[in-house]
C-alpha cells in the first residue's frame, strides 16, 4: 500500500510517498481502508519537533532519538470503511463506514490502518468522509470543554478566543446548539467564516482587546492559550 512516510525530523520535505506493507488486523482490531485523513497542528509539531522543550526528549525517546523509528507514518484522525475484522471483533463488520482517532498509533497518512475495535465510531450517512475525519480530536476536545467542563447552557454568554481554528469552529457551533449567546474572537480575515457558524458577535483581536471591555461572560474558552486567567478574570461574571 502507499503511505506518506516520515523519515526524519524537520520540515514537510522530510515526508516521502512510499510503498509499505499492508497491515493485518489482530484479533481485537479492524482493518480500515482510509478515504480521508487530517493534517493537525500536533502532526506538524511532532514532525518538526517544534514543541515545548519539556516534551522533546520524552517524545524522542518514544518515537526515536535521531530519527523516527517506532512511528514512521503520521496522522491522528481518519475516516474510511472497514475492510476486515479480527476474530474477536463484534461491533463492526466489513463495509461499515467509520471515523476514528489513531491516538498513539498514528498512521493515518496511508491507504490502510489497523486500529483496536474500541477506537472507531460509525459515520452518519449524511456526513462526508472529509467532514467525519475532522471530528475525533478537535470535535471531541470542543465537546469536552463546552458541554462537560464549561457546562454551557441556554441563556449564558460565552466568549471563544480562537473561534476560527479547528477546535474553535466546533466550540462555536456547540455553544450555539446549547443555546448560549456566543462572541467569537478571531482575525478580520476569518470573521465572515465565523459569522457563518452562528456567532452573535465577532471581535477582531488585532483591533480590540476584549479584556479591556466592560462586557462580562459566564464562560471564556481560550482555545489558543494566548491569555492568562489573571488577564481575563475581570471579564468573567
Amino acid at each position: 500500500m502507499k503511505a506518506i512516510v516520515w523519515t526524519k525530523y524537520g520540515s514537510p520535505k522530510v515526508l516521502q510517498l512510499k510503498e509499505v506493507e499492508k497491515p493485518t488486523p489482530k484479533d481485537n482490531e479492524v482493518l480500515i481502508k482510509i478515504y480521508a485523513a487530517t493534517v493537525t497542528a500536533a502532526d506538524c509539531e511532532l514532525r518538526s519537533l517544534k514543541i515545548p522543550i519539556l516534551f522533546r526528549l520524552p517524545l524522542r525517546i518514544y518515537v526515536g532519538l535521531r530519527k523516527p523509528k517506532r512511528i514512521t507514518i503520521l496522522g491522528q484522525e481518519l475516516a474510511g470503511e472497514i475492510e476486515a475484522v479480527g476474530k474477536e471483533v463484534t461491533k463492526f463488520k466489513k463495509g461499515d463506514q467509520i471515523f476514528a482517532p489513531t491516538l498513539l498509533h498514528l498512521g493515518a497518512y496511508a491507504e490502510y490502518k489497523c486500529l483496536p475495535e474500541a477506537y472507531p465510531v460509525l459515520k452518519p450517512a449524511n456526513m462526508t468522509y472529509e467532514e467525519a475525519a475532522a471530528i475525533p480530536l478537535a470535535g471531541n476536545t470542543a465537546l469536552f470543554f463546552i458541554r462537560d467542563l464549561g457546562k454551557v447552557q441556554a441563556g449564558q454568554k460565552i466568549l471563544i478566543h480562537g473561534a476560527s481554528g479547528a477546535i474553535g469552529t466546533y466550540a462555536v457551533q456547540l455553544a450555539k446548539y446549547y443555546g448560549a449567546e456566543v462572541t467569537g474572537v478571531c482575525s478580520a480575515t476569518n470573521a465572515e467564516m465565523v459569522k457563518s457558524l452562528g456567532v452573535d458577535k465577532v471581535i477582531d483581536y488585532t483591533k480590540e482587546d476584549f479584556t479591556k471591555s466592560d462586557e462580562t461572560y459566564d464562560v471564556i474558552f481560550d482555545v489558543v492559550g494566548k491569555i492568562t486567567f489573571s488577564q481575563c478574570k475581570s471579564s468573567l461574571k
